[in-house]
């Protein structure tokens, strides 16, 4: 069933590259009450710092699931779930509750002033952007690749890596067994005489 794994494949690449691409635009925009009014652009990566390393790795979950075998698979499945979970509850409390520590990261560079409470009693308003919720809605396509990974593995066939494995490892040889191959059999451990 190539399918089912081309499906899984690809929404794990998608989710990973918006989460990605995510984490360089602007999450919130941050008035502080300075006397100037200066507004302040947040990235999603200092908004929620898990976001790029993460992100990056759902890229390579779905990189590597392409070629991996049947128990390989339903590790990734757990671990896209897993990396799922994590920045989608980080990127739903910024959605759902524009938490001032999400700000505090860019704020602090910006006016020298450190501490939640501090940055608090400095910002005037907050107002996000769309990456954060796209991002939350990238994580739940990430979760349903995960969960149809998990669901869909055993049928998937043969890994791709299989075409790759040279005729020696598959037992299979088109000259003559050599001295060569014998000091090979003694590499491996097995017994040429035998």
């Amino acid at each position: 069933m190539r399918r089912p794994r081309s499906l899984a494949v690809i929404a794990m690449l998608l989710a990973g590259a918006i989460g990605v691409i995510g984490s360089t635009q602007t999450w919130i925009d941050v008035t502080l009450n300075d006397g100037a009014q200066q507004t302040l652009a947040v990235p999603g990566s200092d908004a929620l710092p898990v976001l790029t390393p993460l992100s990056l790795a759902a890229l390579a979950l779905g990189a590597a699931l392409s070629i991996a075998g049947p128990i390989v698979r339903y590790i990734f499945g757990a671990l896209g779930l897993g990396i799922a979970a994590l920045i989608g509850f980080g990127a739903a409390q910024i959605v759902f509750s524009t938490p001032v520590s999400a700000t505090a990261a860019t704020v602090t560079e910006a006016t020298g002033i450190s501490g939640v409470d501090a940055v608090g009693d400095l910002v005037a308003g907050l107002s996000l952007t769309p990456w954060p919720t796209i991002t939350l809605l990238a994580q739940v396509v990430l979760a349903a690749a995960a969960v149809f990974t998990l669901v869909t593995a055993r049928r998937w066939g043969s890994s791709a890596g299989r075409k790759y494995q040279t005729a020696a490892a598959s037992g299979e040889s088109s000259r003559p067994h050599d001295a060569i191959d014998s000091w090979d059999d003694l590499s491996r451990g097995d017994d040429p005489t035998a």
